[in-house]
């Protein structure tokens, strides 16, 4: 059971690696982009791909498709971000449960988000917990977990390793679980934090916030939904950044110097150097390459509307 890009490493590997695949659940087919043509989900595609049977309910709570799932009667379900609660019902169907990828060091960050939140917090460690499910939300028992460091990575770096990695830690606990090898772990529900969903409004830039916590932001929010700040009336995309060792008197989201470098800007302790970045309707580009044929004005504040 799973979705999107995430999910499609593991199921590649579950094919590689001979265990039988009886079945993929994925959401619905969803209209997207400017000519809103109907498109399958990653994980379908994979599935079809490899002449798989595919299930879409609307609700994975819907009674025909759980009779379904029962006439099936599978093993184990895997579930990597399929993107719906699952009732009681179904994961009392497979005889060795339900078990979940799942991006983050459990019991740290359930929920939707945890590669963002992760980034945006400033963690120096992020990782995969392969977990048996429960009726909660990310709270079942731990079977294996693999770390990777975050250093200066984006978001969407860190899901693609973090995607791979998963693939091959449900492998293994796969292998685990039929020889009857897993040794459980239960999460310490007092050290769990909740990593909610992302939405488009938390890219805008707070200039008084340190240089730290706004490059931290722009990593986060990498390749979606993007950072974003107002330029001169106008929305600018911020897609690379670092913090520079150089402080300035003026006030905050003033760009204080422009180089092909990029743009210098005043954050609440720090300047920021802004690498990349993107106006409406364009490609996004580093600031280099945006100055050959535009302008950008020195000394104008950033963040500022109306």
């Amino acid at each position: 059971m799973g979705t999107p890009d995430f999910a499609v490493a593991a199921l590649e590997e579950i094919i590689k690696n001979k265990i039988e695949v009886i079945g993929v659940v994925t959401q619905p087919d969803r209209a997207k982009g400017r000519g809103k043509k109907v498109q399958y989900t990653p994980v379908k595609q994979v599935a079809l791909d490899h002449n798989i049977p595919v299930f879409q309910p609307e609700s994975a709570k819907d009674k025909d498709f759980i009779q379904e799932l029962r006439l099936l009667n599978p093993d184990c379900i895997v579930v990597a971000a399929y993107g719906n609660i699952l009732s009681k019902d179904l994961l009392d169907i497979p005889r060795y449960g339900c078990v979940n990828i799942h991006a983050s060091l459990l019991p740290q960050y359930r929920g939707a988000a945890p590669i963002h939140w992760a980034v945006i917090n400033g963690d120096e460690k992020t990782g995969i917990t392969i977990m048996q499910m429960d009726e909660g939300l990310d709270t079942g028992d731990m079977l294996l977990k693999d770390e990777v460091q975050i250093g200066n990575k984006t978001t969407g770096q860190l899901h693609d390793i973090l995607a791979e990695m998963g693939g091959r830690l449900i492998v293994e606990a796969l292998e685990k679980i039929q020889s009857k090898t897993t040794q459980p772990i239960k999460q310490n529900n007092e050290a769990a934090s909740y990593a909610g969903m992302i939405h488009k409004k938390m890219g805008k830039i707070e200039w008084n916030k340190t240089a730290d916590e706004i490059e931290r932001l722009i990593r986060g929010l990498n390749p979606w939904p993007i950072a974003y700040t107002i330029y001169d009336h106008t929305i600018m995309k911020i897609w690379e950044a670092e913090v520079l060792d150089e402080i300035s008197n003026a006030p905050y989201g003033t760009i204080v110097s422009i180089s092909k470098s990029g743009l210098n800007v005043v954050a609440g302790d720090k300047i920021l150097q802004i690498n990349k970045l993107q106006f409406p309707n364009k490609k996004a580009v580093t600031v280099d390459e945006y100055l050959r044929g535009n302008q950008i004005k020195q000394n104008i504040r950033l963040g500022l509307e109306g």
